[in-house]
């Protein structure tokens, strides 16, 4: 059952109405249900229960504290791109011993930062970042952690700004150069082999390409075994889908892991895995009021106080989010285009959405858990959302919304 659900026409994040949020803290702003992320970590960690695994909660999908601290008391591990998002987790009570460091840019300073908090693995992506990592954990008189990220050449059939598996990818490393970069890595005094890692890409509809990933990494581990190179962990990264609109159907989490641990039968190694989206998407909705409601010829807009610098996934991706209205109306629905203020085309949340709505009206844009906030800006110098998690009947501030001072407190006049 949603954790967003109507109750006697009215839209409540679990116990609380939505238009009570909206007159508490005002709009936009990001909601989200502490029961929707506990269940969606619950139901992730039970799939694999046969296994022995490790949840690494994807950080950039949403970063906030709380929901990190969250995760780290229901004993998730993380997966981090930055050496901001170490700093996010370490503040958060994250242990640095169930991190693992993807991204292929990773600077000296960052791996410094890692090698000292002591985290679980790094997860390289070229032979120079393995060359790197080397001579930065000789100087530091460590031993660094590693495993290869390795591109499969699997094709994902998701949006092209979010498939990492094929060869045309900036990710990972090819797949037929990863055992002599392994032979290689074996050499060097100041790493030591964990594991190997896979991420194909992002909002995955279906289990073939996973279970296609899956057993090409255990091709691969067949091999680097023979060549005596044993591993501790297979990290098959991220990407399950979320159900965005009615016509998408992606695979249950029971489905994915039945295909999963399938190709693994017979792995003795730890499992791990990085999702990010399918913990946190259904968990949040985006609250906004409409400013304005502007017929045309064409076409007619609802102006809403949100914009694409609070939720850049539909400009970005054309992604599609589900608008509905906090109070449902019997009134005739019309067919409107849902856009924000900024100076932009692009500024728009939804197109086409067929809505019995007035000024003044407060409207939920769902699914937006993921890539919602984390994404966000202060493009045309306008303060980010406030950030409110419920809980049953209660409701948390988890990130006060910012003021327009703020926005250029770091910066100074010429003299």
């Amino acid at each position: 059952m949603s954790a967003f659900a109507y109750r006697n026409g009215a839209l409540h994040a679990e116990d609380v109405p939505l238009r009570e949020i909206a007159a508490k803290y005002g709009t936009p702003c990001y909601i989200y249900s502490r029961a929707a992320l506990t269940d969606a970590y619950h139901g992730f960690d039970a799939a694999f229960a046969e296994h022995a695994h490790l949840i690494c909660y994807a950080v950039k999908a949403n970063s906030n504290l709380a929901i990190l601290n969250l995760f780290a008391r229901l004993g998730s591990g993380f997966d981090i791109v930055s050496g901001g998002e170490l700093a996010r987790v370490l503040a958060a009570g994250g242990d640095p011993r169930k991190v693992v460091f993807s991204g292929v840019g990773k600077t000296a300073t960052e791996i410094r930062d890692a090698l000292n908090a002591g985290i679980l693995c790094f997860n390289v992506e070229s032979a120079s970042e393995l060359v790197r990592i080397n001579q930065i954990a000789g100087e530091l008189n460590k031993v660094a952690p590693i495993s290869l990220r390795v591109n499969p050449d699997v094709d994902a059939k998701t949006h092209p700004y979010i498939a990492t598996g094929l060869k045309e990818s900036k990710f990972g490393v090819a797949y037929d150069d990863a055992l002599a970069l392994y032979r290689r890595a074996r050499e060097l005094k100041h790493v030591k082999i964990e594991g190997i890692d896979c991420h194909i890409g992002s909002q995955l509809t279906d289990v073939a390409p996973f279970a296609a990933a899956a057993e090409r990494v255990i091709e691969l581990v067949r091999h680097l075994r023979a060549d005596g190179v044993l591993l501790s962990h297979i990290d098959l990264g991220g990407g399950l889908g979320v159900q965005y609109q009615a016509e998408e159907n992606p695979p249950s989490i029971g489905a994915y892991a039945a295909a999963i641990l399938k190709s693994v039968a017979g792995c003795s190694e730890k499992l791990l895995f990085e999702p990010g989206r399918f913990l946190t998407a259904n968990a949040g909705v985006l609250l906004t009021r409409i400013e304005y409601l502007k017929r045309g010829e064409a076409r007619n807009f609802a102006v809403v106080d949100s914009a694409m610098n609070d939720l850049m996934r539909p400009a970005l991706y054309d992604a599609w989010h589900d608008i509905v209205p906090v109070l449902q109306a019997e009134n005739h629905a019309e067919t409107w285009e849902i856009v924000g203020p900024v100076c932009e085309s692009g500024d728009f949340l939804g197109y086409q959405r067929r809505l019995a709505i007035h000024e003044g009206d407060l409207l939920v844009i769902r699914c937006t858990g993921a890539y919602g906030m984390s994404m966000s800006s202060n493009y045309n110098t306008r303060p980010r959302a406030a950030e409110i998690m419920v809980d049953g009947t209660a409701m948390h501030v988890i990130r006060k919304r910012e003021t327009v001072p703020e926005l250029f407190a770091n910066e100074v006049l010429l003299p």
